[in-house]
């Protein structure tokens, strides 16, 4: 079967002209057909365990509210323990690849193992389905990419084509998942491959464009998050979703530190994957006892304050008490190991601070602002932009949403004033993918900033101009060095001695018992390095000079010898600064 596969692909290229770009199109296609496919099969899993456990469907938060206390404690516990089983599974499969779909895609050849990818979202739709506080959006874009990664390795794609495929599955998983395909691309291309180039974005906008015409055509097809008609923002108005941003700004970077502080804490408790998903999940239910709003991603709450106006108004008790037990129960849950994704929850977080802070505009200004749904819909934005480090991304994606272009000048002042306050704060961010591409970044602007004061060693070959002929050959005998530097009694460069010249005076047989290195001097013998050189202009000097290491100079009223500087230092700066550019 797979000959034949091959053969028919061959002939197909052979048959139409295609050249690889065109093949890559229809590849993305199909990735984008599949993607949608995994992200249904994953989204009913969720709904059939729903029934089979609670006998009920709808959002989760329903469910909960429906259940006794003692189902809502025990059932999310029960469900990571589950979880935890899976995931010991997990590890015990023998694999030659991360199973990390990012990390398939930009640093790895796009080979994502299946057994290993199935064990985890099997663990992944157990925490979920039973209360767990995470986003099943991760999940989703991991069977999409891994889906993606079967079908080229059937098709014997080389790696670079590979991880492209891969790239396209996960597109169209997120693009499936939120009904955005602008956004599903820009966010593999702007957070997974770090560029937005034609000829990787034009198959991931295929993939995303195909996966969202498939979902729309399948039943039970509705949106994410059904938004309502955004308002007209006038004057000054402006000036408090900047105000949201900066506070968006703020926060993300906090809400990320809490995530990374409860996975540190779990890890440090060295208890099993069970026990430790069952004690997350566990907590998470005793919450759920007095807040039943903290079960699941936050889907319907989301939906409940952006449609409040129509329905009864959200009082800022009740959100605040919400967003801060939300934000407990999304570390517990991550931090534990759950499997899963915090998109979701961010975007929740987000729009509960937008409400918040709509509810405090409309109380300073009654009736002269708009409804603090508007302020929930920017902030969902701002807070994604803080919290991924991918504005455009988030721009698009509450675009995409709304399909309002009313949204975009409140939402673009807010998504790039939260990015900048949050990166001016910490590095910190979503993905690892992106702060390890933020560390490789500014590694390279540092090498290339570096100059030769960075790399100047001790010159320990130096004697004064008056150094006897004596103590210029013990020196020579000490170091295996072909220059000896000379400098005068206030340490200005004078020039070298060159073994080569003492050398041929001993060989001559000249009377040299009473020289100096005054007699053996060479001022222009060597190029002189300056501390202000370049990476590029102190390797010019090296190309023309055959040693090992030159000396540095400050060069003004004083030429003072500050010391040397060495090829192999020179040299591995260069290294690092072309592996992280790799």
């Amino acid at each position: 079967m797979l000959s034949a596969i091959l053969k028919y692909r061959f002939l197909f290229r052979r048959r139409f002209r295609f050249s690889d770009e065109h093949t890559m199109l229809l590849w993305a296609a199909f990735s984008g057909l599949l993607g949608a496919c995994a992200t249904i099969a994953f989204r009913d899993g969720i709904l059939g365990l729903q029934v089979l456990l609670t006998g009920r469907t709808g959002s989760l938060v329903e469910i909960a509210k429906s259940l006794p206390w003692y189902a809502r404690m025990l059932l999310p516990a029960g469900g990571g323990v589950v979880a935890g089983i899976f995931l010991v599974l997990a590890k015990r499969v023998t694999v030659s690849a991360s199973s990390d779909y990012m990390e398939a895609i930009s640093i790895g050849d796009g080979n994502i193992p299946v057994r290993q990818s199935l064990l985890r979202s099997i663990s992944s739709l157990s925490s979920i389905a039973t209360g767990g506080s995470i986003g099943r959006e991760g999940s989703m874009v991991h069977l999409a990419a891994m889906a993606a990664s079967f079908v080229g390795r059937i098709v014997h794609f080389s790696p670079q084509q590979l991880r492209l495929l891969v790239a396209c599955g996960a597109a169209a998983g997120l693009t499936s998942a939120y009904n955005a395909p602008i956004a599903g691309a820009f966010f593999i291309s702007e957070i997974v491959l770090g560029s937005i180039a034609m000829s990787s974005f034009g198959p991931i906008l295929v993939a995303s464009v195909v996966a969202n015409i498939t979902m729309r055509e399948l039943p039970g097809y509705k949106p994410t998050y059904e938004m309502p008609i955004f308002p007209v923002i006038f004057g000054t108005e402006v000036i408090f979703f900047v105000a949201l941003g900066i506070l968006c700004g703020i926060a993300a970077p906090q809400f990320l530190r809490l995530l990374q502080l409860s996975k540190r804490t779990f890890q440090r408790t060295n208890l099993s994957m069970p026990l430790r998903l069952g004690i997350g999940g566990l907590m998470v239910g005793i919450i759920s006892i007095w807040v039943p709003q903290v079960w699941g991603n936050g889907y319907s709450v989301v939906n409940s304050l952006l449609h409040s106006p129509l329905q009864a108004p959200w009082a800022w008790n009740a959100v605040l008490v919400i967003l801060v037990f939300k934000i407990i129960a999304t570390a517990l849950t991550t931090g534990s190991g759950a499997v899963g994704g915090v998109f979701t929850p961010a975007l929740f977080v987000g729009a509960a601070i937008g409400y918040l802070v709509g509810l405090g505009v409309d109380q300073l200004l009654p009736g002269g602002t708009s409804e603090p749904f508007a302020y929930a819909i920017v902030g969902m934005g701002a807070f994604l932009a803080a919290a991924t480090g991918a504005p455009l991304m988030a721009i698009l994606m509450i675009f995409e949403m709304t399909l309002s272009y009313q949204v975009v000048l409140p939402l673009m002042l807010s998504c790039v004033v939260a990015y900048f306050v949050a990166r001016s704060i910490d590095d910190t961010a979503m993905y690892e993918i992106t702060i390890k591409r933020n560390r490789d970044a500014k590694a390279r602007l540092l090498l290339r900033n570096t100059h030769m004061r960075d790399l100047i060693k001790p010159a320990n070959t130096v004697l004064p101009i008056t150094a006897s002929f004596q103590e210029i050959s013990r020196m020579f005998l000490q170091y295996p060095v072909k220059y000896i530097y000379i400098v005068d009694d206030r340490n200005h460069y004078r020039g070298v001695v060159a073994l080569q010249d003492v050398t041929s005076a001993l060989l001559d047989k000249d009377d040299i018992s009473m020289k100096s290195a005054l007699d053996f001097l060479q001022q222009d013998c060597l190029h002189v390095i300056t501390p202000e050189m370049t990476l590029s202009q102190a390797l010019e000097h090296f190309l023309a000079h055959q040693g090992e290491r030159l000396p540095t100079v400050e060069y003004g009223i004083r030429s003072k010898l500050l010391g040397v500087v060495y090829k192999s230092s020179l040299l591995d700066a260069y290294v690092k600064l072309h592996r992280s550019e790799d």
